[in-house]
């Protein structure tokens, strides 16, 4: 069976478990070569361990039910994206908004950040230079399509 139609058969029993919680939401799908699926979950409200968990559980049962392995030689992680991970869809950059990001654009270059704003297009973020009274603080529109990723800056 080809990546594609896993990929997809998975997806469609994992949105059936997602109707279920609201605040939940699919990231990502990976197959690796070894039959081992990644998934990628996230939730408006934080993904707990107890969650993944429990997704884990419940999809595994009903790939086996479905044979999609039919000799059952597969493996399933579940996980919430690290704090490593590229922002993938805009729930997770609204989730974001107010945070510190590093945007890297298609050429490569860069922006950091505050989050202010995403629509379906694009994204809003501040920038902030110098220090105490030279400080100077500039607003920049930048539309998803330059976006090569975005990834959240972690402060401490």
């Amino acid at each position: 069976m080809a990546n594609e139609t896993i990929i997809a058969e998975v997806e469609g029993m994992l949105n059936d478990l997602l109707a279920a919680q609201p605040g939940d939401f699919l990231v990502s799908i990976k197959v690796k070569p070894t039959n081992n699926i990644k998934i990628f979950l996230d939730s408006d409200e934080g993904m707990s361990i107890e969650k993944c968990v429990r997704y884990n559980r419940k999809l595994y049962a009903l790939i086996e039910e479905k044979a999609l392995f039919p000799e059952g030689n597969f493996s399933l992680e579940i996980s919430s994206p690290g704090v490593d991970e590229p922002l993938k869809n805009s729930r997770q950059y609204n989730k974001n908004i107010g945070r510190k990001v590093l945007v890297t654009f298609n050429d490569d270059t860069e922006k950091e950040g505050k989050l202010l704003q995403v629509t379906d297009t694009d994204i809003l973020i501040e920038q902030t230079t110098g220090k105490g009274k030279k400080a100077e603080t500039n607003q920049f529109l930048i539309p998803f399509e330059n976006i090569k990723k975005t990834i959240v800056q972690v402060q401490f």
